[in-house]
Order: structure tokens, then C-alpha cells, then sequence
């Protein structure tokens, strides 16, 4: 029992022993424990310093990167717009040339020969009173011969064709006339007649143009007229709405479109091919406009009032800009109330043949230098 005893307490103290060096290990462990702590602490302040002072850079950096953006944005907006200004100026100077070099096509095209322009209207004559209140009627200018056409009414297929101004005056004038029926009527009263063809505004369509050789009696050519046929060429005269017109210098068309606010619209036509060579948005207004003519490149719009007065030329457009508009006086037609359906200068004669109230009227024309 004593050896039993003694066995025991010796591994008690050994228990012991092992045991306190067991919390002195702890003790340590702990000891070391808050040194680390203490350390880690300390760096994580440091590292917080750091934290603020790295962000304060970052900061800063991007301060400088906005300001750098802007200072780019802004040079680049300058120098866009140097581009911009030079373009501009390049594309006006580019657009003046070609405006320039279309004025020279057109002076060629259009023979700048053709130098005076209307000073007034010096008398009339009416040379017969037949027909309907709309008609034409009028002498080929392209040609040599004498012979005098009627086209009576705003729709109808048959012209009368006179030898010369004294058989149409007869009083009995349809037995001597030759009646020349075409394939296609006629619409309205803006008509022409031009080196032995007619032009005419077929009814029904919108634009079509007809050329007709009148000896031969068949259709030569036809074409479509853009933007034309939506409303009348003149408010007074509503059923032309396609008023076809000779010169000195051709076949001309002479229109109104909606998109130019009822303003009229001359276009010059190739009358052999055809083809619209130039077209010329005018300053003259179809709003009271009975009737219009061409003459030496020159429009003159004639204008009434609508239950019918005297006759006035009231706007003008010279589509090579060689007369100042502005400057023009009215010319009123003389010793005359009512109306005109239809009004054709006759650049070989320098008249005007006009159909006034079932009239049919010339009027002599008074012209000056450009």
C-alpha cells in the first residue's frame, strides 16, 4: 500500500508539474497573443493613414484626368469647327462656281441675242368675235406660211385651220376651214403651234404633253410634265392647268405647284427631243392671274380682277435675271373690260393673239432694250 501510495503522489506531481507548465505556456501564448495584437492594430492604422492618403491621390488623379477630357473636348470642338467653317466656305465658293457655270449653259442654251423686253401695249384689234367664252387661237411662228388655227372651247379635238387672217375673218369661216381631228382632246386653253406641230395638254391626265404634226395628222412625241397638273396655271383662267408658250427661243411650259404657295413655275422644253432642259421657280403669283406669256426669255403674268376689269401685266420674271423686275411699271392692256382665256405672243410678228369673251383679239406690243 505505502509503494501504492508513493506511485500516486509521484504522478500527481508530475501531473502537477505538467500542468503548470502547461498555463505558463498558456500565460505565454496569451503574452505573445496581445503583442501580435498590438502590432496588428498598429498596421491596420497605419494602413488606414495609407488607405486616405492613396485615396486622396486617386482623387486628385481623376481631378486632373476630368480637367485633361475638357481641355481635349474644348480643342476638339475648336478645331471642329475650324473644319466646319472650312467646309462651309468651301461648299459656298463650290456652289457659286456652279451657279456661274449653270448661267453660262443657260445664256448658250437660251441665245443671248435676244435683247428687248416689253414697254407697253400700243393698240388692239379684234378681229373676230366667234366661238365659246374659252378658246385659242394663233399663228405658227416657225413657219413661213400665213395660216391662221382655232381651237375653240376648254375641251374639244377638233382645230379649224384658216389659208390666212382674211379667210378666218369671213363671216361663214368654218366651210372654208380645214378641220383637223385629233386622236386625243385637248385641255383647257394653253395650247401651241410651232414649226408645224401642236402642243397640247391632253384632257384626263394629270401632265401629259402631246406633240402632233398636224399635216401628217398623227401623235409624234409625248411626254409627263413634273410637278404639273395639280392646280390651275391662273386662279381666273381654272381650266389651264398646263399653259404651253413660244419665244424667240422655244417651247416653254408655264405651271403652278402647291409647294411653291400657288407661285408659277416655267420649265424651257427641248420641242424636238422633247425633254425638259431647265426648269425656274418664279416670284409671280397665280392668285388673280388670267393668263401668262412668254417673250425673250422674259415672263409676264397677266392679271384681273375676278368678275373681269381691265387686263394688267402686273409681275415679271426674266430667267436670266438681264431686266430688274422691280422696276417694270404695270402695263395695262387699252380700251378693253372683260377677260382673257388665253393670251400667245408671236415672237415673229411681236403680238399678241388673244382670246377675250368669244373674241378673238391681237394686240401690238411696244418693246425697249434690256
Amino acid at each position: 500500500d505505502a509503494a501504492l501510495m508513493n506511485y500516486i503522489d509521484r504522478r500527481l506531481l508530475s501531473l502537477e508539474k505538467r500542468l503548470g507548465k502547461c498555463n505558463q505556456d498558456i500565460l505565454d501564448y496569451v503574452e505573445e497573443f496581445r503583442d501580435f495584437s498590438k502590432m496588428v492594430l498598429s498596421r491596420l492604422a497605419g494602413l488606414n493613414n495609407h488607405k486616405a492618403e492613396v485615396k486622396s491621390e486617386v482623387e486628385n488623379l481623376l481631378t486632373r484626368i476630368e480637367q485633361a477630357q475638357r481641355d481635349i473636348d474644348y480643342f476638339g470642338s475648336v478645331t471642329d469647327s475650324n473644319t466646319c467653317t472650312e467646309v462651309h466656305e468651301d461648299l459656298v465658293k463650290q456652289q457659286l462656281f456652279e451657279e456661274a457655270e449653270e448661267k453660262k449653259k443657260l445664256k448658250l442654251m437660251l441665245n443671248a441675242s435676244c435683247h428687248h423686253m416689253l414697254a407697253g401695249i400700243k393698240s388692239l384689234k379684234v378681229v373676230k368675235k366667234t366661238g365659246d367664252k374659252d378658246g385659242s387661237w394663233m399663228k405658227d411662228p416657225g413657219k413661213k406660211h400665213t395660216k391662221i388655227y382655232l381651237l375653240n372651247g376648254s375641251v374639244n379635238n377638233v382645230i379649224f385651220e384658216f389659208a390666212n387672217i382674211m379667210t378666218f375673218m369671213e363671216s361663214n369661216h368654218t366651210l372654208k376651214a380645214r378641220r383637223v381631228t385629233l386622236p386625243f382632246p385637248w385641255e383647257g386653253t394653253g395650247h401651241t403651234i410651232y414649226q408645224g406641230f401642236l402642243f397640247y395638254h391632253r384632257y384626263g391626265s394629270l401632265n401629259e404633253i402631246i406633240k402632233f404634226n398636224i399635216q401628217k395628222r398623227n401623235i409624234t412625241d409625248q411626254m409627263l410634265l413634273p410637278g404639273a397638273g395639280r392646280i390651275p396655271a391662273y386662279q381666273l383662267s381654272p381650266s389651264t392647268k398646263i399653259d404651253l408658250a413660244v419665244d424667240e427661243q422655244g417651247l416653254w411650259a408655264i405651271h403652278a405647284e402647291p409647294e411653291t404657295g400657288g407661285n408659277i413655275v416655267i420649265t424651257k422644253i427641248n420641242h424636238i427631243t422633247m425633254a425638259v432642259e431647265h426648269t425656274w421657280d418664279t416670284s409671280c403669283n397665280s392668285k388673280d392671274a388670267e393668263a401668262a406669256f412668254m417673250a425673250c426669255n422674259t415672263l409676264y403674268v397677266v392679271y384681273n380682277l375676278p368678275s373681269g376689269g381691265t387686263s394688267r401685266i402686273q409681275c415679271v420674271y426674266d430667267v436670266l435675271d438681264a431686266v430688274n423686275t422691280y422696276e417694270i411699271p404695270v402695263l395695262h392692256f387699252p380700251k378693253r373690260q372683260g377677260s382673257h382665256s388665253a393670251i400667245h405672243y408671236n415672237p415673229k410678228e411681236k403680238q399678241l393673239f388673244a382670246w377675250g369673251d368669244g373674241s378673238q383679239i391681237i394686240y401690238k406690243l411696244h418693246t425697249k432694250q434690256k
